[in-house]
């Protein structure tokens, strides 16, 4: 049985301030694997109890949504709109949702809004509930947690370009990173040596010292990156959406070490390591495309299989994946050794960020 639940109530954020507002919601009990997806423009959470493969509750960001395709409300009751990207704490007690504001379904050239603010939405993982609202100053792409857990890093989609770094217990801003023209997805590498950064503007990766902060190389990539996602193999993946491409980064020579042309406008990529493949969704065909590792590290075009209509993000969890599709409204379940789909899902509208909390 699903259960509907309301996060936030419509009470009033100043810009840069943080602070939690009365909950209008029971406490939930998410005692099982589930996978979180964000569903941007119904303003919401969807939980899928992995055991099942079911939603078993339906977590509300706002009130309502009413600020239509591209743009952003102005109904002060619809405060978190537009919710983006989800990740989840190394302990898995926490989420983070980056709020841009904005449908970016429809992809992330000129992101920037003049004057939009973003957001970072901080949720407790088993309760459901939400912990703080942090206001940024300009929109922004995600919010993920470091590896030790104690800090949250996001993006401000600006021509000048930076990350911010919060406290992920105080929410002070602990840091702000100057980075490449309007950076879009920040992500850790699997061994949390290095931080990415894709520059939508700059057709270039940032690596950063998450320790030092400090900024190690700008590696150039294809045109109009989204996000350098973790590879299991050391690697992380790039989505070019102008140029079509994908460019694998080495994280620890931290050079591109192979550029695969796609054809197609790439919604997300992700490396399953078990098979070996890269995964690739084609948001206008409603497919996922994947290319099979081989021997010298290489990789070859081996086949595409349907999901529905703007396939974009990509979780797995062993040999299923969980393909969000945002025209359709729909998660699509995936045997990852049949290339086979299993059912859809019926999700919020738009859905985006998704994230397996185990």
């Amino acid at each position: 049985m699903k259960k509907t639940i309301v996060l936030l109530s419509a009470v009033a954020f100043l810009i840069g301030a943080c602070k939690s507002s009365e909950l209008v919601q029971a406490e939930l009990n998410i005692n099982y694997p589930a996978a979180f997806v964000v569903n941007g423009e119904s303003s919401s959470i969807s939980v899928i109890d992995l055991n099942t493969n079911e939603v078993a509750e339906t977590i509300l960001l706002a009130k309502e949504n009413s600020g239509g395709h591209g743009g952003h409300s102005n109904n002060s009751t619809s405060m978190v709109m537009w919710p983006h990207h989800i990740y989840v704490s190394p302990d898995k007690s926490s989420l983070a949702v980056g709020v841009p504001g904005v449908d970016l379904s429809g992809g992330h050239v000129a992101a920037e809004h003049a004057g939009m603010t973003g957001k970072v939405v901080v949720l407790d993982a088993l309760k459901g509930q939400n912990r703080a609202v942090v206001e940024t100053p300009l929109m922004n792409h995600n919010a993920v947690f470091s590896a030790d857990g104690r800090e949250i890093w996001t993006t401000q989609m600006a021509k000048n370009g930076t990350v911010l770094v919060y406290n992920a217990t105080t929410y002070a801003l602990k840091n702000t990173i100057n980075v490449g023209k309007e950076p879009a997805e920040v992500t850790f590498s699997a061994d949390a040596s290095t931080v990415f950064v894709a520059n939508g503007n700059d057709n270039s990766v940032t690596a950063i010292d998450p320790n030092s902060k400090s900024v190690m190389a700008t590696i150039a990539v294809g045109k109009n990156p989204v996000g350098a996602w973790v590879g299991a193999d050391n690697r992380m993946y790039v989505d070019n959406e102008d140029g079509q491409t994908v460019s694998i980064i080495d994280v620890k020579t931290r050079q591109v070490v192979e550029t695969i042309a796609l054809g197609f406008v790439p919604g997300y990529v992700a490396y399953q390591a078990d098979v070996k493949e890269m995964w690739v969704t084609h948001p206008t065909n409603g497919q996922v495309h994947f290319w099979t590792k081989g021997a010298n590290g290489k990789f070859t075009k081996t086949g595409s299989f349907a999901t529905a209509a703007g396939a974009h993000a990509i979780a797995f969890n062993g040999t299923t994946a969980y393909i969000t599709n945002q025209e359709a409204a729909s998660v699509s379940v995936v045997d990852v050794v049949k290339h086979q789909k299993i059912k859809d899902l019926t999700v919020g509208k738009k859905p985006n960020g998704i994230v397996i909390k185990m």
